[in-house]
């Protein structure tokens, strides 16, 4: 058992793990619960491209500048006339039918942190600490608390990223009842613990003589927090499988998992694709930190835009392809939303050593599906890629437009720890309008 739980872990399955077990009732850890069964299942996949994506070499090309903007790469046309992709795009540029790119992304208020975009807030910022964000959640864990999953044997808010502190915004002052789970933590402890047996739990008197002995057990070791509301959670999690299904990467074809790629970045999006059909909400994807932090050549460990980004890009333009169209053949795409952004651009001058610095007056972010209205390029950025021409798109538009296709009310507001209501959009934050 100890090796089993996680004391303090903030996580949903291991801050749970097996405590309260002995304050439930049989009756509630067997009562089904309807809720899962709702055909309005909707959900959100995010790829964190962690660093700072260049716009200029990926959705926003200048084929016509001068080459230290223009960069090393050239452009190509996609399915939709007029609208060009970086070189290394072509998989992305085929579907673009498919796809939203926002040009116009305004991201001022974001900095080398995830806070900023991932809370959808120009409020919620790095300051003093690299994860303060003044107490402002993350779009996710506003879907897990106004939301939740949809099955409840599994959590609302999933992670999967290497590098968590650097990639993945929590839930600020909302509370860890709403914070992300690890998924890498998750995907090994969704068993049951020692001595019980999935094939036993169907008998009733056998169920309560396991779990009166697990009472005792617990009662012995004072260690652990009853949290009943988690607890039945977990004990669903573990007696359904479901979490072990959805996480068995060996279920899916081999031609499918290696359409995807057999790499962090591929392997974690077809998981996601997994979470969100099993019931998960929202999944957050980073696939390694900071790899889209391309300085330049001399500047390690990511290089610079040829060297570095090139490389890259191809994993990033498969693996985004190979999602919206396993989504698309699957029926599921209009249920999911698929968003692939970083915290900000790239610098419109070439640096001496062939890289781009960070760049906070603009962005370029894709979306895809969602049943929203796609194959179109939303804003524009002046010849240069140097600020947004038309359209601007800020970080509280964003969540609003999140918010919406989840079906939460834009006016709810959470409590914080001194008792005052915060909006979930702030800011003035609209829905995208184009997309409707």
């Amino acid at each position: 058992m100890r090796d089993f739980i996680r004391v303090g872990s903030r996580r949903w399955f291991l801050q749970t793990g097996m405590a309260g077990f002995g304050g439930l009732s049989l009756s509630s850890l067997l009562q089904a619960n309807e809720a899962a069964k709702t055909s309005d299942r909707k959900s959100v996949i995010v790829f964190w491209l962690s660093g700072g994506p260049s716009h200029l070499d990926m959705w926003d090309p200048k084929p016509d500048a001068p080459s230290e903007i223009r960069g090393p790469f050239s452009s190509i046309e996609s399915s939709v006339p007029g609208v060009r992709f970086g070189e290394h795009l072509p998989k992305q540029a085929s579907i673009m039918d498919k796809l939203t790119i926002v040009r116009s992304v305004d991201c001022k208020t974001s900095n080398h942190t995830p806070i900023t975009i991932q809370a959808g807030n120009p409020l919620a910022r790095r300051l003093d600490k690299f994860d303060d964000g003044d107490g402002y959640p993350s779009m996710g864990s506003v879907v897990a608390k106004f939301r939740g999953a949809n099955n409840p044997e599994l959590p609302a808010f999933v992670g999967l990223a290497p590098s968590w502190k650097a990639d993945v915004w929590e839930a600020g002052h909302m509370g860890s009842a709403y914070a992300p789970v690890d998924g890498g933590e998750l995907a090994g402890r969704v068993k049951l613990p020692q001595g019980m047996q999935l094939d036993r739990l169907s008998n009733r008197d056998e169920l309560r003589r396991q779990f009166d002995q697990l009472r005792r057990d617990l009662d012995r070791n004072e260690m652990m927090a009853r949290t009943d509301r988690y607890t039945a959670q977990a004990l669903d999690l573990v007696m359904s499988g479901q979490a072990q299904k959805a996480f068995d990467l060996n279920q899916e074809p081999d031609a499918v998992r290696d359409a995807y790629g057999r790499d962090s970045l591929g392997e974690k999006a077809l998981l996601a694709r997994r979470l969100v059909e099993a019931g998960v909400s929202y999944v957050l994807v980073s696939a390694r930190w900071g790899y889209f932090d391309n300085h330049g050549d001399n500047v390690p460990p990511w290089g610079g835009i040829e060297k570095g980004l090139g490389p890259i890009l191809p994993t990033v333009d498969r693996t985004v392809y190979q999602l919206v169209t396993d989504l698309y053949q699957r029926g599921q795409l209009d249920n999911t939303l698929v968003l692939v952004m970083g915290e900000f651009g790239r610098g419109p001058i070439m640096t001496k050593d062939a890289g781009r610095d960070h760049w906070l007056n603009c962005m370029s972010m894709l979306l895809a599906g969602g049943g929203l209205k796609h194959g179109q390029v939303i804003g524009s950025t002046d010849s240069r890629g140097y600020d947004i021409k038309d359209r601007p798109v800020r970080p509280q538009d964003l969540a609003a437009t999140v918010f919406k296709y989840m079906g939460i009310d834009l006016s709810s507001h959470w409590v914080n720890p001194q008792g005052r209501p915060v909006p979930i959009v702030t800011e003035g934050g609209q829905p995208i309008s184009e997309l409707s």
